[in-house]
């Protein structure tokens, strides 16, 4: 926040006052004052017992000083008047009600949701981003997770955003914002030697949170971990493609991580045309669809048991033989022996294929 806004607010009181009034950020640098020689001294060993105070006035070394409103464990600015007696006490908190309104004006205008709200929209030029992170204090190089939060349900009310920002409440390390018709987008700060496990905690607790009589309401999607402020832009798309992907190929998961998409990414963004032409040379002897739904049943459960016959067998509670009997049959319609592991490698990234497209087909309906 612009130190003009607050200087322009303590020169009125001038006129009023002989008491000096001032205000300091965070660091503990006089960022405006009455008494403008003052400007620009640095007083940081006086930030912890001015957080310690918790808002009320505290006298330390011939000031008074009161934290301005914010959100975290530390404030943003704080206002000071020169001595430590009643009246000095009076005028600093009367000075903090008119600092706190032109800050929470400015806020509105420039405040840092908007700030990332921008960045994640594209919406902002690259170097304006050093500009304004550097006036709203906000650290442009950090590692920070975005994570969508999208409804399952497509018909229900869209997800509050207050619902997300009560689960993470600290509005210096975390940012909650709604992004379209749909989506709340979470930007939470991470600590230096981050996981995926890490996140896919953070999207665990958010997922868990919103259920409903147990069952889940919502998909989180997680995008790569964004060390800089520029990042965000790419890890926010990254998680909204992982909501995507996930509806075609992980329709069971409700918390899907770009990185984990493995070769359901490479198919998702193949054009249908390609796509296509895959399965017509694929089967070319019987299309696909010739494949009735038991035999499309017996097909997947032996790539879930790794392609081995026996424990397919067991899952399926049919006789070993009979198996053998049914992947010959497969055999014979598609000219592909799965038992092969290039021919259920081919089969398997065909199936995939099969049900990027019908997706398709449905959201063209």
């Amino acid at each position: 926040m612009s130190g003009r806004i607050f200087q322009n607010i303590v020169l009125q009181f001038k006129e009023t006052t002989d008491t000096v009034i001032g205000v300091i950020d965070s660091e503990g640098t006089v960022i405006a004052c009455t008494d403008l020689p003052e400007i620009g001294q640095r007083w940081p060993h006086l930030v912890q017992p001015i957080n310690e105070a918790e808002g009320a006035c505290t006298a330390l070394e011939g000031k008074t000083f009161k934290a301005l409103e914010g959100w975290g464990g530390q404030f943003d600015f704080a206002a000071f008047t020169r001595g430590e007696d009643a009246l000095s006490s009076t005028v600093c908190s009367m000075a903090t009600v008119a600092l706190n309104t032109a800050k929470s004006y400015y806020e509105e205008k420039h405040d840092k949701t908007s700030f990332v709200k921008s960045i994640l929209s594209d919406n902002i030029l690259l170097s304006d981003i050093y500009v304004r992170a550097k006036e709203l204090h906000v650290e442009a190089e950090l590692n920070r997770g975005v994570f969508v939060v999208r409804r399952t349900d497509e018909k229900a009310d869209a997800i509050p955003v207050e619902t997300v920002q009560n689960i993470f409440p600290d509005r210096q390390t975390s940012f909650v914002l709604s992004m379209g018709e749909d989506d709340v987008v979470l930007v939470q700060q991470l600590g230096d030697n981050v996981e995926m496990s890490d996140l896919e905690k953070t999207a665990a607790q958010i997922e868990e949170t919103l259920r409903v009589n147990g069952e889940s309401t919502v998909v989180v999607g997680i995008g790569t971990v964004a060390t800089h402020l520029r990042d965000l832009a790419k890890s926010y798309k990254e998680a909204q493609m992982a909501i995507e992907v996930g509806k075609v190929f992980d329709t069971e998961k409700y918390i899907i991580s770009y990185e984990n998409l493995g070769i359901g990414r490479l198919i998702y963004q193949l054009p249908t045309t390609l796509c296509e032409m895959f399965l017509q040379e694929v089967f070319k002897k019987n299309p696909i669809d010739a494949l009735d739904k038991e035999t499309l049943f017996t097909i997947n459960k032996f790539f879930e048991n790794n392609l081995i016959l026996s424990e397919t067998a067991r899952k399926l509670f049919v006789h070993r033989n009979t198996l053998v009997y049914r992947l010959e049959k497969i055999k014979k319609l598609t000219g592909l022996d799965l038992r092969e592991f290039d021919d259920a490698i081919i089969f398997k990234v065909a199936l995939m294929v099969k049900k990027y497209l019908a997706s398709r087909d449905n959201r063209m309906i």
